[in-house]
């Protein structure tokens, strides 16, 4: 069972290929998402990453939190799962 990472703190010109290269080196990358805005399609500054185990996903945590990308500071750390939505909560 892979681990999902969240990364954070992006320069919205950061892309899917830029992501998959920085992590390929600690683990098997198993998907790469850069959370885009769905109206204007440019990204929100964060992606999510999923490695193909505990002990990869550990590695690249400890080795990328804090590190510069396009001369941003990145935070990188375990994903938390959104809870599930229940029905009609508007209010």
């Amino acid at each position: 069972m892979g681990k999902k990472i969240y990364v954070g703190n992006l320069a919205y010109s950061t892309n899917d290929s830029i992501i998959r290269s920085l992590f390929e080196p600690y683990g098997t990358v198993v998907s790469v998402n850069v959370i885009a805005d769905r109206y204007t399609g440019s990204s929100k500054g964060f992606a999510f990453v999923e490695m193909d185990s505990d002990a990869s996903a550990g590695k690249a945590i400890a080795a990328l939190d804090g590190t510069d990308v396009e001369g941003r500071k990145i935070k990188v750390n375990e994903a938390i799962d959104k809870p599930a939505r229940r029905g009609n909560d508007r209010y």
